[in-house]
């Protein structure tokens, strides 16, 4: 079971770094991040993109796909919640007062890991400030042979665990392949 949860955890570590996601007016202080050693954008490819600064969101929709340094999601639409820092300083340029409170994906969601691994499901919720994910829709976590799947799968990033729920007379299922040296038998979501 500690190797299920390392695989899991493993996994979403990277999410981490979703913290950077920014308002598309931050683009300039992104290239100042960067050079500080901050994480790397990220670059959202989509169909369609609709800002609404009365909602607080950011929407792209169609093809979606969100690559980062060391994961890709996919799915048919994302939406970013964002929300406005408290003023602390009079000299802010546009967009720098500005966090992620929570980005949710939705349909068909696919999220791939470049040193290999895959989550999948219909929806994807990753709150940012309690540094949880949370998979829903017949999510299943994939890495090599080993997977592990339920009705909700939980990713709590900071406590270092998770939980899998299973609804009602259901149970989750995990297989797992004790002894496999890392890359052995990569399962790619196929």
């Amino acid at each position: 079971m500690r190797e299920l949860r390392y695989v899991l955890l493993l996994f979403f570590a990277t999410l981490l770094s979703l913290t950077m996601w920014s308002h598309p007016a931050q683009s300039a202080s992104l290239d100042k991040q960067a050079k500080k050693g901050v994480s790397k954008p990220i670059v959202i490819n989509s169909k369609t993109l609709e800002a609404d600064n009365k909602k607080k969101t950011v929407t792209f929709k169609a093809d979606v796909k969100a690559q980062m340094e060391n994961f890709t999601v996919y799915c048919d639409k994302m939406v970013v919640y964002y929300e406005e820092a408290p003023e602390k300083n009079e000299k802010k340029g546009p967009g720098e007062g500005t966090r992620i409170d929570k980005i949710v994906a939705t349909g068909d969601v696919k999220i791939v890991r470049a040193e290999g691994g895959v989550a999948t499901g219909q929806k994807a919720v990753y709150y940012q400030l309690d540094e949880k994910l949370v998979l829903t829709g017949k999510p299943v976590v994939k890495q090599k042979n080993n997977f592990v799947e339920g009705d909700r799968i939980t990713l709590f990033l900071k406590e270092d665990r998770s939980v899998v729920e299973s609804l009602k007379d259901k149970k989750v299922r995990a297989v797992i392949f004790p002894g496999q040296e890392k890359g052995q038998g990569l399962d790619r979501g196929k």
